[in-house]
């Protein structure tokens, strides 16, 4: 096994390898790898992965955010019908205004 201290970047040759992709094997320097899923993989390696996405985990994940959806309308819809259910109940004095001309006129 070829030591890692010895080694160059595949991408530039006049820098020193810091790690080694697990998918193709090559050494790269700090500029060439990110990490991702908790690997270090180089940036071709990675290229491969996001278009392995199977089109199944597209379709989940477009189906979560209409769920996501779906509850926050339900929950506007509840707020407002509480807000509309605790309206209704207030006396009809209240809806006539007869409260406010009782204390206008209690108040002369």
């Amino acid at each position: 096994m070829e030591s890692l201290v010895h080694q160059r970047c595949f991408n530039h040759a006049t820098r020193e390898a810091v790690a080694r992709c697990p998918e193709c094997k090559r050494f790269f320097c700090r500029e060439c790898v990110t990490e991702h899923e908790e690997r270090v993989l180089c940036s071709g390696c990675l290229a491969r992965l996001a278009l392995r996405v199977p089109a199944r985990g597209i379709s989940l994940a477009i189906l979560l955010r209409l769920a996501q959806c779906g509850v926050g309308v339900l929950v506007a819809w509840f707020f407002f019908l509480l807000i509309g259910q605790s309206l209704l109940k207030l006396p009809d004095s209240f809806h006539k205004q007869a409260l406010w001309r009782a204390e206008a006129a209690g108040g002369q």
